[in-house]
């Protein structure tokens, strides 16, 4: 069964840091394009970073220069480490798996930045 499950979320207060794991099952990982999304509370799927097959990185211009993506094929797993979090980075984050331009979303885990 293919599956991504998301960890790592919290309640972290403006500036703090947190870094979000998926850990990936079910199919070639190291073959594979992985992303990361959020949705906000009334807001749509918002893709803010994502790393291909061969380690090519892209970030959303929202938090460029504060995310940074990494994966580590051994383990299956995709990371994505958040600085300098902001109340609008207070979202449900989403890892996916990227499949022919389709995103594979996993259940999400939440992040909170308050003040």
């Amino acid at each position: 069964e293919v599956q991504v499950v998301e960890s790592g979320g919290g309640l972290v207060h403006t500036g703090g840091s947190l870094r979000l794991s998926c850990a990936a099952s079910g199919f070639t990982f190291s073959s594979s394009d992985m992303s990361w999304g959020r949705q906000a509370p009334g807001k749509g799927l918002e893709r803010v970073s994502g790393i291909r097959k061969d380690g090519t990185t892209y970030y959303a211009d929202s938090v460029k220069g504060r995310f940074t993506i990494s994966r580590d094929n051994a383990k299956n797993t995709v990371y994505l480490q958040m600085n300098n979090l902001k109340s609008e980075d207070t979202a449900v984050y989403y890892c996916a798996r990227e499949v022919l331009g389709t995103a594979h979303w996993g259940q999400g885990t939440q992040v909170t930045v308050s003040s």
